[in-house]
């Protein structure tokens, strides 16, 4: 399989398991010293730890629950052993009781993991950028 590919079978896991709040697989498709820019927060997240706790404290407190979550003009730029994957995204999800869509747009990049040959590698993300969807747009 192409790096291209890979980076986009890579990506497609990590959002299906945001979609389906499956904790460990999603949390597993970044490295450890991933950090996350969303711009639904006053601060970054500077591991993958800090985003876990954020997460683990939304859902005890929140009721914090994605319902579904849709990527779509995907676009990757390999540079070497990293690529940049960009897409739009529409998620809805639960939080206190009460639902919310939203759409934005996403770049999440990937390095590729040291691993053996017929596998070529895993892509794990390690920086995540969540951006609010420009107004006046229509949705994808």
């Amino acid at each position: 399989m192409h790096a291209r590919d890979q980076v986009l079978h890579a990506a497609a896991e990590l959002v299906a398991a945001f979609a389906r709040n499956d904790r460990e697989a999603y949390f597993g498709a970044f490295s450890t010293d991933a950090s996350f820019v969303f711009y639904t927060l006053d601060q970054p997240l500077l591991s993958r730890d800090a985003y876990q706790a954020l997460w683990d404290r939304w859902r005890a407190e929140d009721g914090f629950e994605v319902l579904s979550c849709t990527s779509s003009n995907a676009f990757v730029s390999l540079q070497g052993d990293v690529a940049v994957f960009i897409h739009d995204v529409a998620t809805e999800l639960r939080m206190q009781g009460e639902q919310h869509f939203s759409q934005e747009r996403e770049t999440i990049v990937f390095t590729r993991q040291a691993s053996s040959l017929e596998q070529q590698g895993l892509w794990l993300a390690c920086h995540e950028h969540l951006s609010a969807m420009p107004e006046g747009l229509p949705p994808p």
